[in-house]
């Protein structure tokens, strides 16, 4: 038995996970940052015993508590070197939650942990590397390489949501003009629907976010197209030839087995899949070579808990 936390900047969630990566308990309470570590610390270890008691299982039953953060984690340390969210910088993390429940733990980043549960029990098993990437707000990403978590030299790879695949004219929060997620992200998708729908009142697309301009979601994008909307198509083509871009990006670079995409775009399902594993076909290197299959993700939200359960 091993526990798995996904720490967030809004919950935190603790689940129970057997070897097999099943979760068989979980629990969470609002993160509340302001209040700072220590209390986070407190909360991680009360959920956990609280899991146990519920099931009546022992803490002397339980191989290691794994931690996905919303950062930069240091695993040999115990530290979490940075967490925006958080508003930590170099938190003792694993020794404070130490204080009140005795196991091995280890931490990483909340990416590379929902790739690695995607890689061991999910989309990519069997396999022996796999480059999960979770289309939402931004462009998360998480390498599996040789079965282990890569998360380079300083702890802060992947960051392929800042790979510069183009110039938009549209600067990326960080800074930078033409980062792939300014075209691969659902943010994407909602910021040429907005604009869509300001062009052309009749589009399919503000109808399905009842009139409200500001109300637009890419989902509503992606039923626009799937209905034929002639705005929404056009969005939705240029959305996945930049994702294919970056994709192959990635596969020059990795030559990973599999890609897993994750996050609410790839709620699309085949409808992203076909054309984009076309535009992938067209525009890959080696077209002589086989390269990566592009998957969905299947663990959906109990990748965090999972992915930090198996850590070690």
């Amino acid at each position: 038995m091993r526990i798995g936390v996904d720490l967030g900047g809004t919950n935190i969630a603790v689940g129970l996970v057997e070897e097999d990566g099943k979760i068989i308990a979980t629990g969470s309470r609002p993160t509340k940052p302001e209040r700072g570590y220590e209390a986070i610390a407190r909360d991680i270890a009360e959920l956990s015993f609280e899991l146990l008691q519920r099931m009546g299982i022992s803490v002397k039953d339980v191989k290691s508590m794994g931690i996905g953060v919303p950062g930069v984690a240091d695993n040999e340390k115990g530290i979490v070197i940075r967490a925006v969210n958080l508003f930590w910088t170099k938190v003792p993390l694993a020794k404070e939650i130490r204080k009140y429940i005795d196991l091995p733990i280890y931490m990483e980043n909340d990416a590379n942990v929902a790739a690695l549960a995607e890689a061991t029990f999910g989309a990519g098993r069997g396999s022996k590397s796999s480059v999960t990437i979770t289309l939402g707000t931004g462009v998360g990403s998480g390498f599996i390489l040789d079965g282990k978590i890569y998360s380079g030299a300083h702890h802060f790879a992947p960051e392929i949501g800042h790979m510069v695949i183009g110039d938009n004219g549209i600067r990326c929060n960080c800074g930078k003009i033409g980062c792939f997620e300014t075209y691969a992200s659902a943010t994407a998708l909602i910021r040429e629907g907005k604009k869509a729908a300001k062009r052309n009142p009749n589009t399919l697309i503000l109808k399905f976010a009842n009139g409200d301009i500001e109300g637009i979601t890419a989902k509503n994008v992606i039923d626009a197209a799937k209905q034929y909307d002639e705005e929404a198509l056009k969005i939705f083509e240029e959305y996945v030839k930049y994702l294919a871009v970056g994709i192959v990006n990635i596969i020059n670079l990795f030559d990973p087995e599999v890609i897993i995409l994750g996050g609410g775009v790839a709620n699309a399902g085949d409808f992203l899949l076909k054309p984009l594993k076309k535009e992938v076909a067209e525009n890959i290197l080696f077209k002589e070579l086989p390269y990566a299959d592009i998957r969905k993700a299947e663990l959906g939200n109990d990748a965090g808990i999972i992915g930090a359960a198996i850590l070690s």
